[in-house]
């Protein structure tokens, strides 16, 4: 059985929640992910229930704004500065994932700044990484290419991006195309 774990990345609020498999199976999968708005959270929730995956959220050391206009702004200064906010914490058994899942909020194109961290702070190799994304504009783009350049090793796969309010049947659809 593969154990899946879905990692979010939070850039506001949230709990780190880990549910652990049983530790004797041998492969397992992460799903790891993060959202403001709630389309990242609500997707990286319905891939955990449809692969059995665990779930890690990602978050930033500094809570991001919830006014949407206040956010846009800091984001690009954030982009302008090539910046990579400090995360609270990271996956502490990374090591017993073999695949992950991440999913994040694509901002022009890109993964939220909050990712590049923890993509740089954990090892990939031997691990397969599909990335997803959500955004109401901006399509997968070269989101998961460019996560993939700043990792340490993984077999990247292309990813999806999932629109704002995505169907369930969309992602059924996603998590049944990866395990075929």
């Amino acid at each position: 059985m593969i154990i899946v774990i879905v990692v979010i990345v939070l850039l506001i609020l949230g709990v780190m929640a880990i549910n652990r498999k049983r530790q004797d199976e041998e492969n397992s999968t992460v799903i790891v992910n993060g959202e403001v708005l709630g389309n990242t959270q609500y997707v990286a929730q319905l891939i955990a229930e449809n692969t059995g995956a665990d779930i890690f959220r990602i978050e930033a050391k500094e809570d991001y704004p919830l006014e949407h206009d206040v956010l846009v702004d800091i984001a690009l200064e954030e982009q302008n500065q090539d910046a990579r906010p400090e995360i609270k914490e990271t996956v502490n058994n990374m090591e017993d994932y073999d695949i992950v899942f991440l999913g994040y909020p694509n901002w022009w194109g890109i993964a939220a700044w909050p990712v590049d961290t923890f993509v740089k702070a954990n090892a990939f190799n031997g691990k397969t990484v599909i990335p997803f994304c959500t955004s109401s504009s901006s399509g997968l783009g070269r989101s998961g290419a460019l996560l993939a350049e700043e990792a340490n090793g993984g077999n990247w796969q292309d990813g999806q991006r999932f629109r704002e309010n995505p169907s369930d049947s969309d992602i059924k659809d996603f998590t049944d195309s990866i395990s075929q």
